[in-house]
């Protein structure tokens, strides 16, 4: 069966010409009635007789000389129908079908059995009337090697059979694909490798350049190397705008990545390799390998790379600086990488392997981190293993020796218990002090009344330094204040020191010549401690021959009558200490049965002799002058006297000095005495006589003289005798350091 084309392309030369025209009209009523009609219930039936194009969203659309209408993919168009009988329930029927060929329009079968989801119609139509409406079409993009393809518009009845489509271009579509860069293939290959690098650079940038924050920047300039301060120079004024530098970065980077996903989707026809290729590439090179580096080498990269920032932020300027404004605006200024004290310590901590620095710099470091993290009570000593005195004791020879003993400098005084601290003892305050004088420790303490300071135990060691950096005191007694019927009432549990602190702060343990302990928290005690004998300072502690009483009448006798002895030469408290010298005071017992022997003889007649006897007990027998006069004395009478010497007045020490070198061995060492003495301004005796070796008095022994000239008298013991003997260097060297006694000066205790 001929179609309308042939009906139309009949010849007027045909001389059937009539009954052509009556056959057509015959057709067009009974085989193929009306193209694109529609019952829906209406009285009337839709007939779509042709459409024009309105507007498009995408320039290019046109009608070609043909007579379809020609339109770009991706775009929108508005179409007018033209027919009878269109309402609004028209849109709805309204669909496209694709139709392979234009040449084809005649050929057999529908095309629109199968409706095309390429051209979208919107099912509500405008401005209806019955013979005209507007339609909207959502055209779509071109599957890939398509140039164009055409669609046409069918319309479906009351039963949602399409119906049979009109053999006219009045109703053909044709859709092409939109302009398209056309590149050559190395071109495009290049371009590819270029955007591959930029996202790569910008992917690193954007990680080492925002790791780097302002202060590391700063450290840097200050302390790197001459390499790191120049690129830290480079840096430091872009790193300054961070949000601009972040947005510049980041716009700049999808950039090139949805360019380089575009390009390279336009070489590969496949577009499951497309995606997969592009995919493996920007993260790979665009992501991965540059992020590595940058993050090991951002500063040398950020600085080599100045220029491609700069140019980047400069053309990306109108969205990325109003964007970073908003952002310093809402998120506020950029801080940086703060540190505190614990993040400080643990970074020390683990970065100690990897740290030019000693173990010993490091542990100063975190000592002195920590010193406000810690309390006082971890740092004392404890009050059982404290040293302290009794304020009721006694300076004499043993309690010194025990604060000698103990090494320490500051010993704290405590009042009936151990708790109750009240004062402070430093041991240079014990210059002065003689152990046999047996001084109170409370004379001492009144004296000097060092303050005693006290300090909390939940104290933090940084307050104590500062307390101990003022000099007031560098030990301090730790309290543990209790409420008692709301009154804080303090209990002592121990006491901390400067070198407490300091050992806090650098981790480790100060030792001194005097420590007893090389670790005072465990008490562990010196492998080889330090220890002094103090017995060689200490005086004779033998019971005394004569009782006290008596030695007290000696005392004030040789005070009072022999002027050696008197209190403006020699004061009471070193002639009593004299007197207690071993050896001064003797005991002779005599045999009856042999009683002439020389071994009683106290001085013999033309022996020179140099100490001076006091008879405390007993008689002897004194001959004297040439006629051998023989009398007898008894308890204090004394001899001797000019072997004390007599004092120099206004003496010409250069003279005695020479006189001095025909004395014995025994006399120089007493000139020796005197020389230093005289340095002083000491008054001081001299020698007279030449000298003797000192004897043993006692045991049945008299002294042995030296055959020297001198002595016009002997003196013998007649019985059982006690006598006080003192030699001539003795008493000089007693003599030497004795200052004079005050007139109102009180007897010194037995």
């Amino acid at each position: 069966m001929n179609g309308l084309g042939s009906c139309l392309s009949w010849r007027d030369e045909d001389a059937g010409l009539v009954l052509l025209l009556l056959r057509c009209l015959f057709f067009l009523l009974t085989t193929f009635p009306l193209p694109a009609t529609a019952g829906n219930g209406m009285s009337s039936r839709t007939v779509i007789l042709g459409m024009r194009v309105e507007n498009s969203t995408k320039p290019g659309t046109t009608v070609l000389e043909n007579g379809i209408i020609q339109v770009v993919e991706g775009s929108v168009i508005r179409l007018r129908i033209f027919g009878q009988g269109i309402h609004r329930p028209t849109c709805q029927m309204l669909y496209f079908a694709d139709l392979p060929d234009v040449s084809d329009a005649n050929a057999h079968g529908d095309p629109c059995i199968k409706k095309s989801s390429d051209m979208l119609v919107n099912p509500y139509c405008h401005e209806v009337r019955n013979t005209t409406a507007l339609v909207d079409v959502s055209v779509q993009i071109l599957r890939k090697e398509i140039e164009f393809k055409n669609y046409v518009m069918c319309l479906e009845d009351h039963s949602g059979k399409p119906r049979y489509w009109f053999s006219d271009r009045d109703l053909v579509i044709q859709v092409i694909e939109g302009d398209h860069l056309k590149l050559p293939l190395w071109l495009k290959l290049v371009l590819v490798v270029i955007l591959l690098a930029l996202s790569g650079m910008f992917s690193g940038l954007n990680l080492g350049l925002m790791s780097l924050d302002l202060m590391e920047l700063r450290i840097i300039q200050n302390c790197g190397t001459p390499m790191e301060k120049k690129y830290a120079t480079m840096i430091e004024p872009v790193r300054r705008h961070g949000n601009y530098l972040l947005c510049s970065l980041l716009l700049g980077n999808v950039l090139v990545n949805a360019s380089f996903t575009i390009l390279f989707d336009s070489m590969v026809s496949a577009s499951l390799l497309a995606i997969v290729a592009s995919t493996f590439g920007i993260v790979l090179f665009g992501e991965i390998i540059p992020q590595a580096l940058c993050c090991r080498h951002g500063l040398e990269v950020g600085a080599k790379t100045i220029v491609i920032t700069k140019f980047v932020m400069l053309l990306t300027f109108p969205l990325s600086y109003p964007m970073s404004k908003i952002l310093d605006y809402v998120l506020g200024q950029e801080m940086g990488l703060r540190y505190n004290r614990e993040k400080l310590m643990e970074m020390l901590r683990l970065t100690e392997p990897y740290m030019d620095l000693l173990k010993q710099e490091l542990n100063i470091i975190q000592g002195a981190l920590e010193l406000r993290t810690k309390a006082v009570e971890h740092v004392m000593t404890p009050l059982h293993d404290c040293f302290l005195l009794n304020s009721n004791a006694v300076l004499d020879f043993n309690t010194m020796t025990e604060i000698m003993e103990s090494g320490y400098t500051r010993i704290p005084i405590y009042d009936k218990e151990r708790t109750n601290i009240v004062d402070m003892l430093y041991v240079k305050d014990l210059a002065f002090v003689d152990p046999d004088d047996c001084t109170p420790l409370k004379t001492i303490t009144k004296f000097y009344n060092h303050p005693v300071h006290f300090v909390c135990h939940n104290t933090k060691l940084d307050a104590v330094l500062e307390e101990f950096k003022k000099g007031k005191s560098h030990l301090a007694i730790v309290l543990k204040k209790n409420e008692v019927e709301h009154e804080d009432e303090g209990e002592v549990l121990g006491i901390v020191t400067l070198e407490d602190v300091i050992e806090e702060i650098i981790k480790s343990e100060i030792l001194d010549e005097s420590d007893l302990y090389t670790y005072n928290r465990t008490r562990r005690r010196d492998a080889s401690p330090r220890k002094w004998d103090f017995s060689a300072f200490k005086g004779n502690d033998t019971e005394l021959k004569i009782s006290r009483q008596l030695l007290l009448a000696a005392h004030r006798f040789l005070s009072t009558e022999v002027l050696q002895f008197c209190p403006s030469l020699i004061s009471e408290k070193y002639l009593l200490r004299l007197l207690k010298h071993p050896g001064v005071i003797c005991e002779l017992k005599i045999d009856e049965q042999d009683k002439e022997s020389p071994e009683y003889n106290l001085y013999e007649k033309n022996k020179p002799a140099d100490y001076f006897i006091l008879i405390l007990q007993g008689k002897v027998e004194v001959e004297a002058c040439k006629e051998n006069m023989k009398f007898e004395n008894g308890p204090f009478s004394y001899y001797g006297v000019m072997a004390l010497g007599t004092p120099i007045q206004g003496g010409n020490l250069h003279s005695f000095s020479s006189h001095s070198q025909k004395l014995s061995p025994l006399n120089t060492f007493g000139l020796i005495c005197l020389r230093n003495s005289l340095q002083q301004g000491a008054c001081i005796l001299v020698f007279l006589w030449g000298g003797v070796e000192e004897g043993v008095c006692g045991g049945g022994r008299s002294p042995q003289v030296s055959p020297r000239g001198g002595g016009g008298q002997n003196a013998a013991c007649l019985s059982h005798a006690s006598f006080l003997g003192v030699t001539r260097c003795l008493g000089t060297c007693r003599l030497r350091t004795a200052p004079k006694s005050p007139p109102t000066a009180s007897p010194p205790e037995l």
